[in-house]
């Protein structure tokens, strides 16, 4: 069962007229970007979440893409006892509609994101110095890819842990 897609622009409709937005990306995603009005109710405590403030309204999940919504959408569509919607393509289709957003710049990016550009990063150095310095420091390059497939195949990623432990991450913290 998918959760039935609906617009940006009739999503902003129903909310006019008491639709409850539901936003289930988690705490540091949400802490740098999300739509006003929004609930947080992260994907990760989903089952531990009281939804009793949508009871007799329209529910309308969504995430940054619409994939993680769609994904996940038989546990979101029993965890209310409403009619309840994905929006289709996420807090980015929102944004590109033209309807608002609140960004806080001072909130650090979400914390994949930063996976993502520090593996790149060392990925990239370690071939670079590989190439112009010595052919041992593509063990730093082998290193990283080591990491990102044992944290694809077991769940536990080393590089978030430390990521989430920065002083810039503090703040995110909810």
């Amino acid at each position: 069962m998918s959760l039935p897609t609906i617009s940006p622009q009739k999503a902003a409709e129903l909310l006019k007229q008491g639709a409850v937005l539901i936003d289930i990306r988690e705490a540091d995603e949400h802490a740098r970007e999300k739509i006003p009005g929004a609930m947080h109710k992260p994907l990760s405590r989903i089952d531990a979440v009281d939804f009793g403030d949508t009871a007799g309204k329209v529910a309308i999940f969504h995430c940054r893409s619409g994939n993680r919504t769609q994904s996940n959408a038989l546990q979101l569509a029993g965890a209310v006892a409403c009619d309840a919607y994905a929006l289709e393509g996420g807090i980015d289709a929102w944004k590109k509609a033209g309807l608002p957003v609140a960004l806080d710049r001072k909130q650090p990016i979400d914390l994949m994101r930063q996976v993502q550009i520090a593996a790149g990063g060392l990925v990239v150095l370690g071939a670079a110095l590989g190439w112009l310095v010595a052919p041992g420091f593509y063990a730093l390059s082998a290193f990283v890819g080591a990491g990102l497939l044992f944290a694809g195949l077991s769940g536990f990623c080393g590089m978030a842990r430390l990521l989430a432990v920065m002083p810039w991450n503090r703040r995110a913290a909810a």
